[in-house]
């Protein structure tokens, strides 16, 4: 189990490219940063001492630091004054931030204007928006059921992704109803936020581990206990919100343009919560489409 639950924490890993990383000497300090634009002015950063820090190199191999100094309670943006400076105020500085993305944005614009052959690398990330059905068959593995019988259930997703990140990563929130049957008196309405990460990501076919970290279930069960010969029966609600960590695997295959097959084999294991004794026997099917 612990070889398992290693495998599924290194799947769902943020597996975002890193920017190179070499050290460099600014005014006689030796820093190590991350080269995020390279053209006729670069753009160099690192978190250091739990900081941001942004640099730029020009042509000369000079690099000076990107600051906004504060005197007397005010910023003084020195950053849009040395940019300013450095870009022959070309481009207007008003709603530059001192922030990764809006300067690889200004820098990478300004290669661009000054430099026909350079190829931009500044774009802003694009989400998509999935809707989906399913229904199953669960076992319930996390609540008592001796008999180890299965139930039906159907549900909805929305799923965000990221298109840039050639749809990788992404979150869902997740609506699942338990039905009840005459064995097994117990049903369960759940909402679910969780996070997928697809480890096989082609244009036809997908295959992903979930995790679902956090739920809100409102259950019904009817216990029935025979205390010598007297039988009585009891009914539970309850209302119960979890960060369970539960893990499932799914796939999807595509059969139009913008929808897909789903198949999801769900709550394999859960780090906080205790398995009552059945290996998990929970299979979907389901519909999802590109809003």
């Amino acid at each position: 189990m612990q070889k398992i639950i290693c495998l599924f924490c290194l799947l769902f890993c943020f597996s975002f490219m890193q920017a190179q990383e070499d050290t460099y000497m600014v005014k006689g300090e030796q820093l190590v940063l991350k080269s995020e634009v390279n053209g006729k002015l670069d753009l160099l950063w690192n978190i250091i001492d739990t900081k941001y820090r942004y640099f730029v190199r020009t042509e000369t191999n000079t690099i000076i630091e990107l600051k906004n100094t504060k005197k007397d309670g005010k910023y003084q943006e020195d950053y849009k004054t040395l940019l300013n400076e450095l870009t022959n105020a070309s481009m207007s500085t008003k709603r530059l931030n001192l922030t990764l993305f809006s300067l690889k944005e200004f820098i990478d614009t300004y290669n661009s204007t000054v430099d026909s052959s350079y190829q931009s690398t500044a774009k802003r990330n694009k989400l998509q928006y999935r809707l989906g059905v399913f229904g199953g068959l669960t076992n319930s593995p996390f609540i008592s059921n001796p008999d180890n019988l299965t139930t039906p259930y159907f549900g909805g997703e929305f799923e965000i992704l990221d298109v840039d990140q050639v749809s990788r990563h992404a979150v869902f929130l997740q609506f699942k109803h338990v039905t009840e049957q005459d064995e097994l008196q117990y049903s369960t309405t759940e909402l679910a936020l969780g996070y997928r990460f697809r480890f096989i990501n082609k244009a036809s076919f997908s295959l992903y581990g979930n995790v679902k970290f956090a739920t809100l279930n409102f259950s019904n069960a009817v216990v029935i206990t025979d205390n010598n010969g007297t039988i009585t029966t009891e009914e539970f609600n309850e209302t119960a919100f979890d960060v369970p960590f539960i893990f499932g695997v799914g796939a999807d295959i595509r059969v139009t343009k913008n929808s897909y097959i789903t198949l999801a084999y769900n709550e394999l294991f859960a780090l906080l919560l205790d398995n009552q004794g059945n290996f998990s026997t929970d299979f979907s099917i389901g519909y999802k489409f590109n809003l």
